[in-house]
């Protein structure tokens, strides 16, 4: 029998944000040297990405070396649009049953993610974010998931225990991770999923 849930966890993006790469590399595509399937191989989840979305490179350091890994010669203001085209909008089912239960149970988000990004998404989705209690962003605490640091931070912060905080995230090793620090932990392909998991533990009608 699983622990009744003290703290919601949700991942950002793919779990509460739609999240397209094919976009950027369209809105660069006529800045570019490369074509999108180039730029696709040269998009990496790289030292210098992982330095950027745990608070140690600096979003304009991090630009500089986008440009040149995708050969563009755009201007700054077109390579930040370009990487904001990520974030497609919220997932309005998922901010529903968010919207049902954190009257009852907190909601936090956790999210890997950079200052840009977490800036577009207040600004662009109004009252997305103000959802959670509060929203640990990798480069505030410093740890990417699936890191076992990252969980630690948050559940020290939220003072709940592991067995008691459910965890929902779109990547399957961040959620064998959360599992592996006691965290129940659910694998997001769409919002039924979410439905499944708050209704097997009573959260929702």
């Amino acid at each position: 029998m699983q622990d009744t849930p003290q703290a919601l966890l949700f991942d950002l993006g793919g779990v509460v944000v739609d999240i397209d790469f094919e976009r950027a590399f369209a809105h660069w595509a006529p800045h570019s040297a490369r074509d999108p399937a180039a730029m696709r191989q040269w998009l990496q989840f790289d030292e210098p990405y992982e330095r950027h979305e745990t608070g140690h490179l600096a979003p304009d350091d991090y630009f500089r070396h986008l440009r040149t890994q995708l050969a563009l010669g755009c201007n700054e203001a077109t390579l930040r649009e370009g990487w904001n085209t990520i974030l497609v909008g919220g997932i309005a089912e998922t901010l529903g049953m968010i919207d049902q239960v954190r009257g009852r149970v907190p909601c936090y988000a956790i999210s890997n993610t950079n200052p840009v990004h977490l800036a577009h998404m207040r600004s662009a989705f109004p009252g997305m974010l103000e959802r959670f209690e509060h929203v640990f962003a990798s480069h505030d605490i410093g740890h990417r998931k699936p890191h076992p640091e990252s969980f630690g931070h948050v559940l020290r912060a939220i003072g709940v225990a592991a067995p008691r905080a459910l965890f929902f995230d779109d990547l399957a090793v961040n959620v064998e991770a959360a599992r592996k620090c006691g965290l129940q932990a659910v694998l997001v392909r769409g919002p039924g999923d979410v439905r499944q998991a708050l209704a097997e533990h009573g959260l929702l009608a």
